[in-house]
């Protein structure tokens, strides 16, 4: 279900097995949805009389349907006419020239579970939320692996400052669908209508910067928009997968505005704070996981947080639809379609025996320090290897490599994918490692 209109034929399917077609005709047909937010569903209503009679005999069962779609309970507002209904899009959490999401809503900082792998990440745009437009954290550049939190942190920003201030306006765009729009812009010749949309905003929430690096056009206009912002003394969120030394094909001016600001990573959690991720999660889907069963999944998904919600996802969906108990054994079976476990999972020092032997180099020297073409070029496939057979973290792939850093780690796997997009030769080597290392 990808937008309200989906989720209430949903519903509307679910309660026509209840009710009546009369009853569904006389005071559903007319009914609007405007808006599905963080678990709360909008509708709009012809009048106060119709609003009434569906706040009193039928929100119960429009909440029920909603609690049989999602799994958790949901909110229902209900609004009458054409004045509340622009009373509440005046009013409503989130204003914006461009289309905020609506899972904006949803990600705050009081929903951000803190621990060492992102704790300045989390201070740094609290710091910017409580102080939008400062020198000191302008821009701000959030960086690291998808599905750790760096999409709430910028939503979390949108939303304490919209709280605190509801007269700031805020743009939120990707980078590359600020791309898509551009163009779009400069074929139907709507470039100023382009410009004015993000150039006159209080607070401007980039998400995924690194697709517009190597588009010359796309980085020569967004370096204006950048100084146009900055200058006028307004706030700019960055985030991206990679940190900006790291974008070979970023335009310099723009490297070094990014490096200008504060720049704050986010690192795979450690098992403590996986734990509690996996709790939260779970109760706000109203699962309740035993200890081992939060135990096996924070200790087998490692890297990415979106991986553990959709295992808790589909816990949910053994529990409510097959009336299963959750047990370890339902909680090995949710994993399986995520991430690799058990004998499946190869071993490092496996991985690092089959690349030596395949670059006809020595085990010491692929962990070690020589700068010797085919050792560099081996170390680097042996980390990418880690990275994709195993739920090894960054860190922990350096500890395999004389305790090499994150960034290091990184910066290496970066350049064999880069070279798997246009070196067929490469694409050979990884097929002829990754099979040896299976093969037994």
């Amino acid at each position: 279900m990808n937008s309200v209109q989906d989720i209430w034929n949903e519903i509307l399917n679910i309660l026509s097995q209840e009710l009546t077609p009369t009853a569904m005709k006389t005071w559903f047909s007319a009914c609007k949805p405007v808006e599905w937010t963080d678990l709360r569903l909008v509708l709009c209503v012809q009048n106060e009389f119709t609003k009434n009679i569906l706040e009193k005999r039928f929100a119960a069962k429009i909440k029920e349907a909603m609690k049989e779609l999602f799994s958790c309970d949901c909110e229902l507002t209900i609004l009458a006419g054409e004045d509340e209904f622009a009373s509440y899009m005046e009013t409503k959490t989130i204003a914006s020239k461009t289309d905020i999401l609506p899972e904006m809503q949803g990600f705050t900082f009081d929903r951000f579970i803190v621990g060492n792998s992102n704790r300045f990440a989390y201070a740094a745009a609290m710091a910017v939320a409580k102080n939008p437009g400062g020198r000191d954290y302008n821009p701000l550049f959030i960086y690291g692996n998808s599905g750790l939190g760096k999409t709430h942190l910028l939503f979390a920003i949108g939303q304490a400052i919209h709280e605190s201030d509801p007269k700031k306006s805020l743009a939120y765009v990707k980078g590359e669908e600020f791309m898509n729009r551009m163009i779009d812009s400069v074929q139907s010749h709507k470039m100023k209508e382009f410009r004015e949309e993000f150039r006159n905003v209080d607070l401007f929430l980039v998400d995924d910067i690194q697709f517009i690096a190597g588009k010359q056009q796309t980085q020569e206009e967004f370096f204006h928009t950048f100084n146009s912002l900055y200058e006028a003394g307004k706030q700019i969120v960055i985030t991206s997968d990679r940190p900006p030394i790291e974008m070979s094909l970023l335009d310099d001016r723009l490297r070094t505005r990014f490096e200008g600001g504060v720049m704050a990573d986010i690192q795979p959690p450690d098992l403590e704070t996986r734990m509690v991720i996996t709790r939260e999660k779970a109760a706000q889907l109203g699962l309740m996981l035993s200890d081992e069963a939060v135990n096996y999944i924070s200790s087998n998904i490692t890297a990415n947080i979106r991986q553990l919600e959709g295992v808790i996802k589909k816990l949910t969906a053994y529990k409510d639809i097959l009336n299963e108990v959750i047990t370890t054994d339902s909680v090995k079976r949710a994993i399986e379609d995520v991430i690799r476990i058990g004998d499946d999972i190869p071993k490092p020092e496996k991985i690092i025996r089959e690349t030596a032997r395949y670059y006809s180099i020595s085990e010491e020297e692929l962990r070690g320090q020589n700068r010797a073409r085919l050792q560099t070029e081996g170390r680097q496939v042996a980390m990418y290897l880690m990275r994709k057979l195993t739920n090894l973290s960054l860190m922990e792939i350096g500890e395999q490599f004389e305790n090499r850093n994150h960034t290091t780690v990184l910066s290496s796997i970066r350049k064999i994918e880069d070279m798997l997009k246009t070196d067929s030769s490469m694409a050979a080597k990884i097929r002829d490692i990754s099979s040896n290392i299976n093969s037994y």
